[in-house]
């Protein structure tokens, strides 16, 4: 049986964003395992087609439109579902809607990105579900973090489709208890890419592996950027190994070139570094698995870093920016008894002493580890048993 999967997926303008990825690589992985096949969906369908090894098709045709311009483009692919208007020949929709009719299921596989902060994805993950849902067809969110900005109509939106489907898994629990609180079962568990398998371990492992993101919040760019260098020099100073920045979206191609994603930011702070450093390429999910689990220490502000590190007992200096960074690191690490997250206004204080933040870090390593070890079989049975359901449920 074959299930149309979307993901945030696709390398485009060679730029590749890894936790996006990783979600839907383990969602491949979990649901070929069990015999089913899968149809993608992609904002580069070449790209992806040739790094999954599944078809692909391109996504409905939101990207780019304003939210007047959104509402238009879901009614109109509505109707055209429903053989009230024909859509163009060269329309992305029609792929899609074609590739529902020999379908056995929808999968959502798992993200971030449902928040009104983003309308895209909310319009198209909504009108992917009703399309579904009309023909009968079994629909499953796995892996999701919702909101925390749900504006206006957005909620009720959102809120539609998530009563629409048959089963809905989130990652943390502010979801969990988002979602039951509008009458809806749901299952918790740890993201879906946790138990990915890494590359060969690196030559030359981090002491201390950075992985950030440009988004500050409410703090000024020239304030977050020297807290975060204080914290890495105090962080290498106590690991005593090397310091490597992992841009988690950047450049599939190495080699010079101007700075892009996530590598602007870290160019800026190891410019302020004492401490020598260095830049390991984007790479693949693979290898960022095998970067975090072998690393001494990892301070980051995005998420996946963190998901890959503390299952392997990894100690991890989570940084949250605003709400949304706070609930995903919070229950990334809740998952696996770790350090709560740090709030970056509060390391640009004069009262900031990230020697001290640090050293309480390295104290808890023992710990850590022991609590990874202790809860790695249990997390991984339990998300073995929810991909056996949410295999059965798509392929019925």
């Amino acid at each position: 049986m074959t299930i149309l999967a979307i993901g945030d997926i696709g390398a485009v303008d060679g730029m590749f964003h890894i936790g996006d990825e990783a979600m839907f690589d383990a969602a491949v992985q979990e649901l070929t395992s069990r015999g089913a096949s899968i149809v993608g969906l992609s904002s580069a369908p070449a790209e992806s087609a040739e790094r999954y090894g599944t078809p692909m098709l391109p996504r409905l045709g939101f990207a780019g439109l304003d939210r007047t311009a959104l509402s238009a483009r879901r009614a109109r692919i509505l109707a055209a579902a429903r053989g009230e208007v024909a859509l163009a020949p060269d329309d992305p929709a029609r792929a899609v809607i074609e590739a529902l009719d020999s379908v056995s299921g929808l999968l959502h596989a798992g993200g971030g990105n449902l928040a009104s902060r983003w309308p895209v994805h909310l319009f198209e993950r909504a009108t992917l579900t009703e399309l579904a849902v009309a023909r009968g067809l079994p629909v499953v969110f796995t892996g999701q973090t919702l909101g925390p900005d749900l504006l206006g109509d957005d909620e009720a939106l959102l809120r539609t489709a998530v009563a629409a489907a048959t089963r809905f898994g989130a990652r943390e629990p502010t979801t969990h208890a988002l979602v039951t609180g509008w009458g809806r079962a749901a299952r918790l568990g740890v993201d879906d890419a946790s138990f990915l398998s890494p590359a060969a371990p690196p030559e030359a492992p981090p002491g201390v592996l950075v992985s950030l993101s440009g988004w500050y919040g409410g703090v000024a760019q020239e304030d977050g950027d020297a807290a975060i260098a204080r914290l890495v020099d105090a962080a290498a100073a106590i690991t005593g190994g090397p310091v490597v920045f992992h841009a988690h979206f950047g450049a599939l191609e190495a080699g010079p070139r101007t700075a892009r994603g996530d590598e602007r930011v870290h160019d800026r702070i190891r410019a302020l570094l004492t401490t020598a450093s260095d830049a390991a390429p984007t790479g693949d999910t693979a290898s960022a698995v095998a970067l975090a689990q072998h690393a001494g220490l990892l301070i980051t502000s995005r998420y996946h870093p963190a998901v890959f590190a503390a299952p392997a007992g990894t100690p991890v200096l989570a940084l949250a920016t605003d709400d949304y960074t706070r609930i995903k690191l919070d229950g990334v690490l809740g998952h696996w008894d770790g350090h709560r997250p740090v709030d970056l206004a509060s390391l640009t204080g004069r009262d900031a002493d990230p020697a001290a933040i640090c050293a309480h870090v390295e104290a808890e390593r023992t710990r850590i580890a022991d609590r990874a070890r202790e809860r790695i079989d249990a997390h991984r049975a339990r998300a073995a048993t929810w991909w056996d359901d949410v295999a059965a449920v798509l392929t019925r």
